[in-house]
């Protein structure tokens, strides 16, 4: 876990210089915004699945470099990053998008829908950016647009993280924020805070949403196969039936939540996928199973994984069977540090109003972001990206809509951010 820092002076920066800087980057966005959207359009008519994102990251390395930037390729497999050194001194800081795209077929709309298909699994599938990386990266490049234009007037540097796989690396393969930090994107030069922003489906454009400290869950992943004896579906006496024993455990995993944790801490345990058995009249030798689990607290993701192995083994001894079970430990949660949230959310209710930011609940979703704000200090909000009157589909849904009108305000939002937080820094510095 990352130490403590000095956050800077309580409260924000004197409101004439806010104001000033309001008016700079209002009108930066307001020059670079059509821009910005058409290169979004761009990354979403060509989407790249995790560790694939080759087109992705050249798009962005040329763009960094035409802004005069130091571009580092290849970071993660495809990932990018590049360095704006402002005018005055002051400290490092980052600011993080994610590139990768998903393996669903695309059903919207937008003239500039993806049409693209790949092979993934084995399978043909389509690919499109159902979660909205596309609005992700292209905001982080208007954000260096409009910093870029303004860096004789920053005090520090800043570092900006373009992340390839957040959406996991192809199975067998390493990737995403945890090679990265890894690979050590977090230094030389080393930042004190990180940023990011996800879409969020549930929020209207124009507002913004965050969560004080825990704000993401952890994602474990497991598979499961339980062992029985083949036999004829007419004499199950003489075989040991899996499914049976595979419909036990999926069960009796729904008791981990309800009767060992406390019902005070969050956790889900879910069966995605039961596979077993060729005809309908064969009782099969095995069954495979696999899922997910969500914690916020390690010793609740400890006491999970326990239970899980005890229950399977309970059951499958009880009727004569075996089991094996790997459980993976994902993308730990992402955990907002308080001091960082707390100072920086009057940025927020500044640039949108306080009336469009809204305080979220945790989620059981979750995001590699975390592998950065393990490290340091990091603070991830979300961006409203359905304009009122209209529906978008969920996250991972084909029918994913994220509205160009969200980009600009999560570029007024994000510029300010790292506008205030290092104008807070320096001013820190002066008392």
């Amino acid at each position: 876990m990352h130490r403590a820092i000095v956050l800077g002076i309580a409260g924000m920066i004197l409101p004439a210089t806010a104001a000033a800087q309001n008016a700079a980057i209002d009108l930066a966005v307001e020059r670079h915004a059509a821009e910005i959207i058409e290169l979004r359009h761009q990354i979403h008519q060509n989407p790249e699945l995790g560790n694939r994102e080759f087109a992705t990251a050249r798009l962005v390395a040329d763009y960094l470099r035409e802004l005069g930037m130091e571009v580092q390729t290849g970071v993660a497999h495809t990932g990018v990053v590049g360095l704006l050194r402002g005018g005055l001194p002051g400290p490092v800081i980052a600011v993080r998008a994610d590139m990768d795209a998903l393996p669903v077929t695309e059903d919207t709309p937008y003239a500039f829908k993806s049409l693209v298909r790949t092979t993934y699994l084995s399978q043909d599938v389509g690919v499109s950016h159902a979660c909205g990386h596309d609005i992700h990266t292209a905001v982080q490049l208007g954000v260096a647009s409009v910093l870029a234009s303004m860096r004789e007037q920053i005090p520090g540097t800043i570092k900006f993280i373009f992340q390839p796989a957040e959406e996991g690396p192809p199975p067998g393969e390493e990737g995403g924020a945890d090679l990265m930090v890894r690979e050590g994107v977090l230094e030389n030069p080393r930042p004190i805070a990180i940023f990011g922003l996800h879409t969020f489906a549930e929020m209207e454009v124009g507002t913004v949403g965050y969560t004080e400290g825990p704000a993401l869950a952890a994602v474990d992943h497991f598979y499961i196969t339980v062992k029985g004896k083949q036999s004829h579906g007419a004499h199950p006496d003489l075989g040991v039936d899996p499914i049976v024993m595979a419909s036990q455990v999926v069960m009796a995993f729904q008791t981990i939540r309800s009767r060992n944790l406390s019902p005070l801490e969050p956790s889900v345990v879910t069966v995605g996928i039961v596979r077993g058995g060729t005809r309908f009249n064969i009782i099969p030798d095995e069954v495979y199973l696999e899922g997910t689990v969500r914690t916020y607290n390690p010793d609740v993701r400890d006491i999970v994984e326990r239970r899980m192995g005890e229950i399977l083994a309970g059951i499958t001894a009880a009727a004569g069977g075996t089991y094996e079970l790997d459980y993976d430990r994902g993308t730990p949660a992402t955990i907002n540090d308080v001091t960082l949230t707390r100072q920086m959310a009057p940025t927020l209710e500044r640039v949108v109003g306080i009336d469009n930011v809204e305080i979220l609940d945790p989620t059981m979703g979750g995001e590699d972001f975390a592998y950065f704000a393990n490290e340091i200090p990091g603070f991830f909000f979300r961006l409203g990206m359905v304009t009122p009157g209209t529906t978008s589909g969920g996250h991972h849904t084909p029918t994913f809509q994220a509205d160009d009108s969200s980009i600009p305000i999560g570029m007024r939002a994000m510029a300010n951010l790292v506008m205030d937080f290092l104008e807070m820094q320096a001013g820190s510095s002066k008392n």
